[in-house]
């Protein structure tokens, strides 16, 4: 078996979610949370570590929550996404921003904790069984490129919408032979009367969309760094909002011809708690699974 890792971005304050932290409320019939679905979801397609990216003082609670459990079933890391890890340089600059720096940050924080390959995923998120087993299977081959390989798992839009308010999708163009042409990060999708719209126009809900579930290399670490640092540089100090994206960092290297990112598609159907509301929907889906044997009543 190859060590592949499973990155679980889970550094989110929950800020749309009442001030609690999202990543923590429990879903399942005996208190699991999404995080236990996809772990071991992760453990069963062949993953065999997991780095939770997390804020440094919300480890006692993920340690103690999650951590202490997840240990006993897979080797467990902690990185830590922190407003203030940027280089040195930048800090004047940036002094008057609180918050981080958006997912491509939260990735950077795992440079020293990975050498192999491994899968991003958002805490909050429930991808399926599917997903996983995919993604394992694109990471352990060789690949024979002169580019970088990256491979995304993409879900259809439809199946991805909030009934609680609009959410955000990186919407992706894919060609014939399953490989990414291009990806927009667009904000505030919102369903209305059954369709997808965003600023007044229309989406198509059978769009393939990132859910933020990459597979990479460990050679991704050394474009990251060095594209954070022109990021900043670029980067007016008066702007405290903008993000280091992986959706738009991958879209900017497909761009330039450095990467190829394949699109695995995965027939599972996604949820995730974006908002409060989103929780019983999610639980009500965790219990159908549960029901129909896809999981043990108690993981």
């Amino acid at each position: 078996m190859k060590d592949v890792t499973l990155v679980v971005m889970a550094a989110g304050i929950g800020s749309r979610f009442g001030g609690g932290i999202k990543q923590l409320e429990p879903v399942g019939p005996n208190g699991e949370i999404i995080m236990d679905y996809s772990i071991y979801d992760a453990i069963e397609a062949g993953f065999n570590k997991v780095v939770f990216v997390i804020r440094k003082d919300l480890e006692k609670d993920f340690d103690e929550i999650i951590g202490q459990r997840m240990k006993k079933k897979i080797h467990v890391e902690y990185a830590y996404q922190e407003l203030t890890d940027i280089p040195s340089q930048y800090q004047e600059r940036f002094k008057e921003r609180t918050k981080p720096w958006g997912t491509g940050q939260a990735i950077l924080a795992c440079k020293d904790l990975i050498n192999e390959p491994f899968l991003v995923i958002n805490a909050d998120d429930y991808y399926g069984k599917e997903a996983y087993q995919e993604a394992y299977q694109y990471l352990i081959q060789e690949h024979h490129s002169d580019v970088l390989p990256i491979c995304m798992v993409g879900f259809v839009l439809k199946n991805t919408l909030s009934d609680n308010g609009g959410v955000t999708r990186g919407i992706c163009q894919v060609d014939p032979n399953n490989k990414l042409v291009d990806i927009v990060e667009t904000h505030n999708i919102e369903k209305i009367d059954g369709k997808a719209v965003t600023e007044g126009r229309e989406i198509d809900l059978e769009s393939a969309v990132s859910m933020n579930m990459w597979g990479l290399y460990p050679e991704f670490f050394n474009i990251l760094e060095t594209g954070f640092d022109e990021f900043l540089n670029a980067l007016d100090s008066s702007n405290l909002k903008a993000e280091y994206l992986l959706p738009t960092i991958i879209g900017d290297l497909l761009h330039e011809g450095k990467v190829s990112v394949e699109v695995l598609k995965s027939q599972d159907e996604w949820f995730g708690v974006t908002y409060k509301e989103d929780k019983d929907f999610v639980k009500e889906n965790i219990q159908l699974l549960v029901e129909k044997g896809v999981y043990p009543n108690q993981l």
